[in-house]
């Protein structure tokens, strides 16, 4: 399916649910979904719930078995059956896992999916898939302290030297309150493994044997929240009572997981949420589940769950003295858009979020009659030997944008690259240089 048939298709239908009744099972559930507590703790049955609403189902209601971190949500037809479907929230590795041994339909995941994983389930079908591969909700890893504790913020080599026990004292930080206490999720956990991925194995560091494990996200919260001398990390809907602190990365400003960093993901711990559907699969309540993930019903469910939704809206951004001229000139006179454009691992090509963030993007140019010279896109890169290859580049990545906005008839006003200025992660590392490779969408 070319780029452009896919924004037509999305935009077309796609991103609404059909009203056609879904089959239901004689027997057992209609839908299992294994993976990510993340998830799985209200976000997961959330949308499940409102997708049996959308089905016209009666008395929808959870249960909770025996088994920690389970659920059923069920409805009741007009004629008095039930349909069941299961959650099992321990972690996004065994969200795979059950995929590989027919045990669950669905697979949420906190974080992508790996290379094992892929070869492993390759006789489902090609899990990277557009299709198969679908970003429902965009989090950031919060840093949370106890409330009184006064540090206000970190940089990601710190993060990595305190959770590799390196750094035992909150007085090495400039704070107080004695010897650190470690808390982090369970090795089943996308948190953990974002964590890993994001802060420690860039720096060739594991996490301190020290370090308290949870299986669940408001267990660690709470734990921290009770321990003055506490750290952990934890998705943002589960900060609850805890302190988050500003987080940078390398040349970055420090941030705060606020909202419109982390829907643009900026902020250095941001991360997508996904649902894996197997491209083989049968099950139609699977497909239901992920198409109404997309769509506007659902992405409501995403932000009311505490996530950061992938709605598109324009925010004004206050131009200070670290942005170039040319930039700050921009944010003085239009707003930007609360998405990235960014591109596959290794290529010039849009990745699976950008194809969705395409269609979302040209619906709310459309909606806002904003096709006629009132859109500006914006390039940056990594840092290269050659400021002015950088330059180019990141003024390509903003012309490969700019073709399939104009192959659906906006036109455009300006399109210009910055280079490697305004670096939101490192780039001394593979996982900062792609995130440095951005396009962001301006609109007057």
């Amino acid at each position: 399916m070319t780029l452009r048939v896919l924004c037509v298709f999305l935009l077309s239908g796609w991103l609404s649910v059909s009203a056609a009744a879904l089959p239901i099972p004689e027997n057992g559930p209609a839908l299992r979904i294994q993976g990510s507590n993340t998830i799985g703790a209200e976000l997961g049955p959330a949308l499940v719930e409102g997708l049996l609403q959308e089905q016209g189902l009666l008395k929808i209601h959870r249960e909770t078995p025996d088994t920690a971190n389970e659920q059923r949500i069920v409805g009741q037809t007009a004629q008095g059956q039930r349909v069941i479907i299961e959650v099992a929230a321990h972690g996004s590795s065994t969200g795979f896992a059950a995929l590989k041994n027919a045990s669950a339909d669905l697979a949420a995941s906190s974080r992508e999916i790996k290379d094992s994983e892929l070869l492993a389930l390759q006789t489902l079908g090609d899990l990277k898939s557009p299709a198969a591969e679908q970003v429902i909700a965009i989090d950031g890893l919060a840093i949370i302290l106890n409330p009184a504790n006064p540090l206000q913020q970190l940089n990601t080599e710190q993060l990595a030297r305190i959770f590799a026990g390196e750094v035992k004292t909150w007085e090495e930080l400039g704070s107080r309150g004695g010897a650190i206490h470690l808390y982090a999720r369970d090795d089943q956990s996308g948190t953990y493994d974002t964590f890993k991925e994001l802060v420690l194995s860039r720096r060739g560091k594991s996490l301190s044997s020290a370090a308290k494990r949870f299986e669940s996200s408001e267990q660690l919260s709470d734990a921290v929240s009770a321990d003055p001398q506490g750290i952990g990390f934890i998705g943002l809907p589960y900060v609850r009572q805890a302190k988050a602190v500003a987080i940078a990365d390398g040349a970055s400003q420090a941030m705060l997981p606020l909202n419109s960093l982390i829907a643009t993901e900026d902020y250095p711990l941001s991360r997508r949420l996904f649902f894996y559907l197997p491209p083989d699969s049968r099950n139609p309540w699977a497909q239901a589940l992920a198409t109404f993930a997309q769509s506007p019903q659902g992405q409501a469910i995403v932000a009311t769950s505490g996530f950061v939704s992938q709605t598109v809206q324009a925010m004004s951004v206050a131009p200070n003295a670290l942005m170039p001229e040319g930039y700050q000139s921009l944010s003085r006179h239009a707003q930007r858009l609360t998405v990235n454009f960014r591109f596959a691992e290794g290529s010039a090509s849009l990745d699976n979020k950008a194809r969705q963030d395409l269609a979302r993007v040209l619906d709310y140019i459309k909606r806002n009659g904003k096709t006629e010279r009132a859109v500006t896109l914006v390039g940056f890169g990594d840092l290269k030997d050659d400021p002015a290859r950088a330059d180019l580049l990141s003024k390509l990545r903003a012309m490969a944008v700019r073709r399939e906005l104009v192959k659906n008839g906006v036109v455009m006003r300006e399109v210009r690259g910055f280079g490697a200025l305004m670096p939101v992660a490192t780039n001394s590392a593979d996982e900062g240089r792609i995130k440095n490779r951005r396009v962001e969408v301006w609109v007057y």
